[in-house]
């Protein structure tokens, strides 16, 4: 088309507004990151997960120590297991050696860091010198490896089973690691968790509630923090119970964090339950005397 010095003059005002909103639209800055939460919106997400399932089918007892060492499961649903896995040992294991001889089940002991091999009467635990973590790898001349080559190993692949684990934060990583089809192999996992700060924490809990009912939870005394709020403290016992087994009653109220059969973890400190108040600053991570695991980088 050929255009007149008329019409030319005509669309030049166009010209330049184009040229104007082409100019502005090349300054303006690129679509900000997502802010990450914060921690005290990490640790409040996290205490709305951590809200116990009233299961109609649920026996709950101790098993191993009275205080510290000891982990509730659902006695009644534990028929039919075929094999037991206990991570972190320090100097004993009163849970496995409980679990093996009222079962007659073999317990697979795993911990790389303590010389200590717990003796248990009945059926003998077998004893890794080996960690449990995210990957196969050599740290500090110490073996780690994933729960899915260490079930696979001790040839229970295709059984049914029990685990404890309690591995001073290496609980996270080697988890988020394990496939839900493993998972869902295993009928009760009762377990102690340190931290609540980090997005992997949430993101953990949620997985497993995907496969299990959360069925208890207690907060470990030794761990008691003002600045956990609106948790009462970092470390907590948790039980999960696979969904294929636990049945559960939502008209009936959950259990309350602390009563029976929950015990203090030490029993001459103060307690620090969610219906309770912090009444005296207790050790961090990083100053509690217990013991295993190497401390990750950050935790709380």
């Amino acid at each position: 088309m050929i255009r007149t010095r008329s019409s030319a003059r005509a669309l030049a005002p166009c010209a330049v507004l184009s040229l104007v909103a082409l100019a502005s639209s090349a300054c303006q800055s690129p679509p900000a990151s997502p802010v990450p939460p914060e921690p005290r919106q990490i640790r409040q997400a996290l205490l709305d997960e951590l809200r116990p399932v009233t299961l109609k089918n649920c026996t709950l007892k101790r098993f191993g120590s009275a205080n510290d060492g000891g982990y509730l499961m659902c006695e009644n649903l534990i028929a039919g297991f075929e094999s037991a896995y206990s991570y972190g040992i320090d100097i004993e294991d009163n849970w496995g050696c409980e679990v093996s001889r009222e079962f007659a089940v073999r317990v697979h002991q795993y911990d790389c860091f303590t010389p200590h091999r717990p003796r248990c009467d009945g059926a003998p635990p077998v004893f890794h010198n080996e960690c449990i973590g995210a990957e196969t790898e050599s740290v500090d001349s110490r073996p780690f490896d994933t729960l899915t080559n260490q079930i696979a190993k001790n040839g229970d692949g295709g059984k049914r089973l029990i685990v404890k684990m309690d591995v001073e934060g290496a609980e996270w990583d080697s988890l988020l690691a394990t496939p839900d089809a493993v998972l869902s192999r295993i009928d009760q996992m009762p377990m102690e968790l340190h931290g609540v700060n980090e997005p992997r924490f949430l993101e953990l809990v949620r997985k497993l509630k995907r496969t299990f009912y959360l069925v208890s939870l207690h907060f470990n005394n030794h761990a008691c923090a003002a600045d956990a709020d609106p948790l009462p403290a970092w470390a907590y016992q948790v039980l999960f119970v696979n969904k294929r087994l636990g049945v559960p009653e939502p008209s009936l109220p959950a259990r309350v964090p602390g009563s029976a059969p929950d015990a203090p973890d030490d029993p001459a400190a103060p307690d620090c339950q969610l219906q309770t108040s912090v009444t005296r600053r207790q050790p961090l991570l990083t100053e509690r005397p217990r013991k295993r695991y190497p401390k990750p980088k950050l935790l709380y």
